[in-house]
């Protein structure tokens, strides 16, 4: 019998080792080219350094940067374990970790496990923000490439940690000044297996945050010391159970509340064109905020006074009206607990702080102070039998007309949806939309009364829009960015829009006086009288109440505060909340504007508008003996004996008792 010679499997030997020459000839040369390209300069690169309004470093991520001789070795240990236990083998890729990861996550279906290296992660890190494009996928492999082309295992890993998020703290001598109040090199093995856990997922292994998640974390880190012969057993069963003490340092007590106000900043910075992706095109950026630490220790004194809820969150906002700048800003109570910004990302229904935009589209179409609707228990019927029913702030109603300052004083919903009836569907939302509010909002008659869902920086805008007597602001919290050897990247230039009309927003922030006026007080009090004893300067001022939120937003020519009270899984809030928010509020406003003449914070009456003294029920003129308030109209439009009431203009069907 003829033997066959093997010929196929000769050709197939040299199609594999063809295949395995071309991938060792390419790694090589990529590795080879790499080292000829100019040295990264990482010396500073991710370092970004924040500045406040006078132009005062309040906060630098890389400001604490160290040696790698001058962290704890057990912290070493602890993230080479658990991050990339492999690190000093390879060359910027576990190709072993990531067929690994790949056959895993291929046979569950999900993505079970990375495979990412620390040079990996520290080329990501380089970058300002995370997007998950090819085109970035490719940028930091490269990067990775260069780096440990040009740089050995022990400066890659002191930039890595350097430079790894602490939960809103950068790098590890950061992070030890900030939970343990101490230097990292002085970290204890419980200490560092705590540290080393946060990277992963910071909003979820903080220890301040979460210490029950915290701790299952620090156990797999020390298990993998032990299984990595870092430490013995006995010392991971030691360290697991000794009790941390978080003392963190005095510098750090201001990022209770002021870490929200930095996140709004990176969030912005992101979404800045000009600036390069890549710290190592800048060697790192100077951003020059508008954070006024005088708003912001303001800010935080006054909730930490008055909110003496502990469970209810909050949201507060402190804006220049004249320019849109941001001063101060909180997103919830404790950024320590957390990290999620109420201010800047969640949506709520704003209740009746929606009411001065339905009433400034009412006087540009015709309403005056003085004009009345029938304040009483009402059911609006519509085609198609539909009916709507609202209510009165404790059923209160005056059952008889009553003028619009009276509406607005009492914050009447009766009055208000009349009022958006009367002017039709698209009056508000073009209002709204016309001030800066995009969202999309449902035209039903429960509109004006602010059942929709609007972000607070929205808010913010609209309110704006009063405050500087018509003109369209963005609240924006950078002015100007440059790179580390101070060449201007980015610089903010206002656009102010007129969109409104200056004398019609002038008798409209006097009705907003309305609200805190002892001169309504009558078979209903204003709403925000309560606050009025505390008041030195004249403010205009608007509530909103709805049964899971509490808003309060006010305002003269100097300064516009915004103020938000809930509960995240939207229980229902207190009147004593309520109480509570309006006081924080005041001292804002009286605690930042301490020694300012009204003079300089209220507007000057135009030429065009004249104040006359009425009755503020009825909305006349007053007689003798009457009690009266100076509001203000445009000439030529002042009380007469003329009805004013709209009554019968509106679809309506009174509720009889």
């Amino acid at each position: 019998m003829k033997k066959v010679k093997p010929k196929k499997s000769k050709k197939w030997f040299f199609v594999i080792f063809g295949i395995i020459f071309f991938f060792i000839i390419t790694y090589f040369g990529i590795y080879l080219y790499a080292k000829m390209q100019p040295k990264l300069p990482i010396t500073g690169a991710n370092g970004y350094h924040l500045y406040d309004i006078n132009g005062d470093v309040y906060t630098a991520s890389s400001n604490k940067s160290v040696d790698l001789k001058d962290i704890s070795k057990d912290l070493i240990n602890a993230t080479i374990s658990v991050e990339d236990k492999n690190f000093y083998k390879h060359q910027g890729f576990d190709y072993l970790r990531i067929f690994k990861a790949l056959f895993i996550n291929l046979k569950s279906g999900e993505t079970l496990q990375g495979a990412s290296t620390i040079t990996q992660q520290y080329a990501k890190n380089l970058f300002l923000d995370f997007d998950k494009t090819w085109d970035r996928k490719i940028k930091e492999a490269w990067i990775t490439i260069r780096l440990e082309s040009h740089y050995s295992k022990d400066d890659i890993l002191e930039g890595y940690l350097n430079t790894i998020n602490y939960g809103g703290i950068f790098g590890i001598e950061n992070a030890s000044k900030y939970y343990f109040n101490k230097n990292a090199k002085d970290l204890t093995l419980a200490e560092a297996s705590m540290l080393a856990g946060i990277p992963k997922n910071p909003s979820q292994y903080s220890p301040l945050i979460n210490e029950e998640k915290a701790k299952n974390r620090q156990k797999i880190i020390l298990d993998t010391m032990v299984k990595n012969k870092y430490i013995s057993q006995d010392e991971a069963d030691n360290a697991y159970n000794t009790k941390l003490n978080y003392e963190k340092s005095e510098d750090s007590d201001n990022l209770k509340m002021m870490m929200y106000y930095q996140d709004a900043v990176m969030d912005e910075l992101k979404s800045i064109k000009t600036i390069p992706s890549s710290f190592l095109e800048t060697g790192g950026l100077k951003i020059y905020t508008n954070l006024d630490i005088k708003a912001q220790q303001v800010l935080e004194d006054s909730v930490n006074k008055n909110i003496t809820n502990p469970d209810i969150q909050m949201a507060g906002v402190v804006m220049d009206p004249k320019s849109g700048k941001v001063l101060a800003l909180s997103g919830g109570r404790d950024y320590n607990k957390s990290q999620y910004n109420r201010a800047t990302m969640a949506k709520r229904q704003v209740g009746s702080t929606i009411k001065p935009f339905l009433y400034y589209s009412a006087l540009e179409n015709g309403f005056t102070p003085s004009t009345t609707f029938t304040s009483e228990k009402t059911t609006f019927s519509f085609s198609g039998n539909k009916t709507y029913t609202p209510k009165n702030y404790n059923d209160e109603y005056a059952n008889g007309p009553i003028s619009l300052a009276a509406a607005i004083s009492y914050s009447d919903n009766i009055y208000a949806v009349k009022t958006h009836l009367f002017l039709g569907d698209d009056a508000l939302p073009d209002i709204l939309r016309r001030v800066g509010i995009n969202e999309k909002l449902n035209t039903l008659p429960s509109l004006a009364l602010g059942a929709e869902e609007i972000n607070m920086m929205d808010m913010m805008a609209a309110y704006g829009a009063l405050a500087n007597e018509g003109y369209k602001v963005k609240p924006y919290f950078i002015s100007k960015v440059t790179d580390i050897d101070g060449n201007i990247l980015y610089e903010y230039k206002p656009n102010l829009e007129n969109i409104l009309n200056k004398n019609t927003v002038y008798i409209l922030n006097e009705l907003l006086t309305t609200t805190y006026a002892s001169e309504f007080k009558d078979y209903n009090v204003p709403t925000c009288l309560s606050i009025a004893p505390k008041m030195t300067h004249k403010y205009a001022l608007k509530t909103g109440t709805t049964n899971t939120d509490n808003l309060i937003f006010g305002y003269n020519k100097e300064l516009l505060v915004g103020m938000w009270t809930g509960y995240d899984d939207n229980k229902d809030v207190s009147s004593k909340d309520s109480s509570n928010l309006k006081n924080a509020w005041v001292d804002v406003m009286e605690n930042y504007l301490k020694g300012k003449d009204d003079k300089d914070t209220w507007y000057k009456t135009p030429n065009n508008v004249v104040g006359v003294a009425i009755d503020p029920i009825s909305g006349k003129a007053v007689t003798d003996g009457s009690k009266a308030k100076i509001l203000y109209y445009i000439k030529g439009t002042e009380p007469s004996e003329v009805k004013t009431s709209l009554d019968d203009s509106v679809p309506t069907v009174k509720l009889e008792e």
